[in-house]
């Protein structure tokens, strides 16, 4: 039976309103299945033992006491792992963190490195063996401090060059009315994600499936193919629902050993990283030390602009934090200069988290930007709006539209920042000191190349197949309502598939480039569907598939400064007595291209500005110097923000003509509302105490150890 399937002729209005989640009953009614809930025939379990000391290497491994434990089935570790293929280049520019290709040598180069993988019928057996696992080592001497005077601190590119400069830096410092010469640091952070990194491996008929909760299937099919010398055709990675990422849902341990646990049994095996696991095998945001200088003239124009950052690293993955590239943006200067650096030290490997660079960054610049206001008798607003540039300071490329200066006009309206007293530590309601405060942000809009398949069905319905990843932003509503505008159709009309790797490659949910990328593949295949279909013609019952690839049109995009902006206001509360800290109210005014959709849209810029309270005040992982471990490694000993810490937090945006290069327009929001939000929030206890605090969090005893509010 075929049906006559009407190109349509309605008006596209589904992008710019507002949609609750396509999946959203699924998921608040437990229909929807996360990658540690999905049953399996003859599922085995797999529990990883992790080392003791933070630098040596290991001695021996006592596997006949624990394969004797009921239930046991095997112990992998490098004495009987299969070798790795490593020496290659991923999908995204780096070599493979070894910290994922477990079990390849005897060495141990941080604490908490994956040493050994107990498989059992069940995860109470797995871990009760992997808990009585005896592993002896010979322990070496680490080092895990971080400072800004390292003398091993050396320049690293990672995805952007490791220093620009231009101009004569301390010729331009000396010849200031005005100078800022101030250290900031920001401590280890970790993702915390609701969700833990599982994965279940198997194989079926000849062909290697691993279901899992990943940023990105097309990446972590490819990093797996080439780790365990596989086809690409011979291998499939599904993950369809994912509670959270930032970051951090790449190729790690758990994959990787649950694939070996699987080979080696020949039945499907899970492996799911406990809580504290994750503080260890999953990455976090290294810690930083950075030193901005700015120096303006009398009027506040910038002359000179230095920004440094020192990150850490592991001693078995290069990983640079790229903070000091926020400025290759924001602020241009005669003299400017950029440097992005790390030091090799006996910890984990640090990774991408939400905002990589941007975040502790924009602390930096925008807190030393206010000092520099300060020391000008400048607005901290007008300060930023004297100097802010046509064209790229680095890269002299011109904006793809950078409205800042509209983000910060609506936002000091809405926010009421003219009737803000400039005088620090006047404000008082009782025993609290009330100060505002403000920063710019500013996120890179990217795009990576993606491939899509629409089919017009026979029942006049249409199938989107994209291997996107929504990560919970809404990424699946939101690609609904794109292909429903491309296609001219209801959003009810289009059932879209996401998380197969099996449906070809496609970019990544990461440095806010996932709807930006897909939803230009699915505008490319839906317009060409479109002119396929005949009016009032039949399509047969297997229906008519097209299939884009963006790999060209992304590549021939003009090249332009492609970023959203925004404009970040805090007010807050410090209690002269404890020192604590409350913040009372947030505003963000964002710039950010077209909004596909206004309510999760809001959720994600919300969402990024409250994690920036929580930089601000609360989140701070601590390593023993002695063991080279975390103090409470888990969200215990891991403070994040609660909702009794989260005040009236209003985000919204404004609108932008699009670029006419763009055949898109939809810019990043996934990581613009966390940047300058810590920065607006330091700036705002300044106004109320008159105290600077340079170092995250802004911690209670930290505030009275400053000397205390100014009364």
């Amino acid at each position: 039976m075929t049906t006559a399937t009407t190109p349509p002729t309605t008006v596209p209005g589904a992008v710019g309103t507002a949609h609750t989640r396509v999946e959203g009953r699924d998921k608040v009614t437990g229909a929807a299945r996360y990658a540690g809930e999905i049953p399996f025939a003859g599922l085995a379990h797999g529990w990883l033992v992790l080392s003791t000391v933070a630098r040596g290497r290991v001695l021996s491994v006592g596997t006949a006491p624990v394969l004797d434990m009921p239930g046991v089935l095997t112990v992998l570790h490098h004495g009987n792992a299969p070798r790795l293929h490593l020496d290659y280049i991923g999908m995204l520019g780096v070599p493979p963190d070894p910290t994922a290709a477990v079990f390849q040598n005897d060495r141990v180069p941080h604490a908490g490195w994956p040493v050994a993988l107990v498989v059992a019928e069940t995860p109470e057996q797995a871990r009760e063996a992997a808990e009585a696992l005896v592993v002896t080592y010979e322990r070496e001497p680490h080092d895990i401090e971080l400072t800004a005077d390292r003398p091993d601190a050396y320049p690293v590119d990672g995805h952007m060059p490791a220093v620009t400069e231009k101009g004569d830096l301390d010729a331009e410092l000396a010849a200031c009315a005005h100078v800022v010469d101030v250290e900031y640091t920001t401590p280890e952070e970790h993702h915390g994600m609701m969700e833990p990194h599982a994965a279940t491996a198997l194989w079926e008929g000849g062909r290697l499936e691993v279901v899992d909760s990943n940023q990105g299937t097309t990446w972590v099919a490819d990093e797996l193919a080439r780790m365990f010398s596989l086809d690409a055709s011979a291998l499939r990675v599904r993950s369809e629902h994912v509670g959270g990422g930032f970051g951090s849902k790449g190729v790690r341990a758990h994959q990787v050993s649950a694939v070996m646990a699987a080979t080696a049994l020949q039945r499907p095996v899970r492996v799911v990283l406990t809580r504290r696991q994750m503080f260890s095998l999953t990455g976090y945001r290294s810690p930083t030390v950075q030193r901005v200088r700015l120096g303006a003239d009398p009027g506040g124009r910038l002359r000179a602009l230095d920004h440094r950052s020192v990150s850490r690293t592991s001693r078995v993955w290069e990983f640079v934090e790229p903070s000091a590239g926020v400025a290759r943006v924001m602020y241009d200067a005669d003299a400017h200069r950029t440097s992005n650096e790390a030091v090799r030290l006996d910890v984990p490997s640090p990774t991408w988290m939400r905002g990589p660079g941007e975040a502790p960054g924009s602390f930096a610049l925008e807190a030393a930007l206010d000092e520099l206001a300060e020391r000008c008798g400048v607005d901290p607003i007008e300060l930023r709006l004297r100097n802010d540039p046509e064209y790229g300071p680095v890269s002299g490329l011109p904006f793809a539209g950078r409205n800042l200066a509209a983000c910060f006009r609506e936002g000091a309206r809405r926010f009421g920042w003219a009737e803000r007293d400039p005088r620090p530590g006047v404000r008082r309601e009782g025993r609290w000191l009330l100060g505002t405060g403000t920063a710019a942000a500013s996120f890179p809009s990217g795009a990576l190349p993606s491939t899509a398949a629409i089919t017009a069905e026979a029942d006049g319905t249409f199938t989107v197949k994209i291997a996107a990843a929504d990560i919970g932003t809404g990424a699946r509503t939101a690609l609904t309502l794109v292909a429903a505008d491309a296609l001219r159709v209801a959003p009810g009309r289009v059932r879209v598939r996401i998380g197969d790797s099996d449906f070809g490659p496609a970019g990544i949910a990461g440095g806010s480039m996932g709807t930006r990328s897909w939803s230009w593949a699915i505008t490319a295949a839906a317009d060409e569907l479109r002119d396929r279909l005949v009016p009032g013609g039949a399509v047969p019952p297997q229906g008519i598939t097209v299939r884009s690839d963006t790999t060209a049109a992304v590549g021939a995009l003009a090249q332009k400064e492609r970023h959203s902006f925004g404009a970040q206001f805090a007010e807050a509360a410090v209690d002269v007595t404890t020192g604590e800290v409350r913040v009372r109210r947030m505003l963000g005014i964002f710039a950010a291209g077209r909004i596909v959709n206004p309510l999760t849209a809001r959720g994600q810029l919300t969402g990024g500005m409250i994690w920036g309270i929580s930089m601000a005040l609360h989140e701070e992982a601590v390593r023993d110097s002695a063991s080279g471990a975390l103090y409470g490694a888990d969200l215990a000993g891991y403070h994040v923000a609660t909702h009794a810490d989260v005040p009236a937090v209003e985000a919204d945006w404004i609108d932008e003509d699009q670029d006419p290069d763009d055949p898109v327009g939809i810019k990043g929001i996934g990581e613009v509302g966390i940047v300058g939000a810590a920065a607006a929030v330091a700036n705002a206890v300044w106004h109320a105490t008159g105290v600077r605090h340079r170092s995250l969090p802004i911690r209670p005893d930290r505030v009275l150890e400053a000397g205390g509010p100014r009364v």
